[in-house]
């Protein structure tokens, strides 16, 4: 069972063309009924658990919008790039995005992968 959700364009001064936290929670409270409150409450749920998830190292898959990685990088030799010197750059862990098949065919169609 899917929810269409319907996210309007917004101006410069609601945060251009990305998608925020404030405005998923807003279409929550206008599109599906929840209240201001609980609609907030949820999207930092959400966002939290895959932030923790992603913490301790596991994998996060959503099923028809992607996967999240966290990748360990090898330590590698770097350059300063105003002064030419050599630096070590040390190991460090990054988290990757791969995005599902169909998430990646509907932005090349142009439309929802939801449908």
């Amino acid at each position: 069972m899917g929810v269409a959700v319907q996210i309007e364009p917004q101006g410069e001064e609601q945060g251009g063309n990305a998608l925020t936290k404030a405005q998923l929670s807003e279409l929550l409270f206008e599109q599906i009924g929840f209240n201001k409150r609980e609609s907030k409450d949820i999207v930092d749920a959400f966002f939290e658990l895959i932030s923790e998830t992603l913490v301790e190292g596991q994998e996060v898959k959503i099923t028809g919008f992607g996967n999240f990685q966290v990748r360990t990088k090898a330590p590698r030799p770097g350059r300063n790039p105003r002064t030419g010197e050599l630096v070590a750059i040390e190991s460090r862990r990054v988290v990757t995005f791969h995005s599902s098949p169909k998430l990646k065919e509907a932005v090349q169609a142009g439309s929802p992968a939801c449908d």
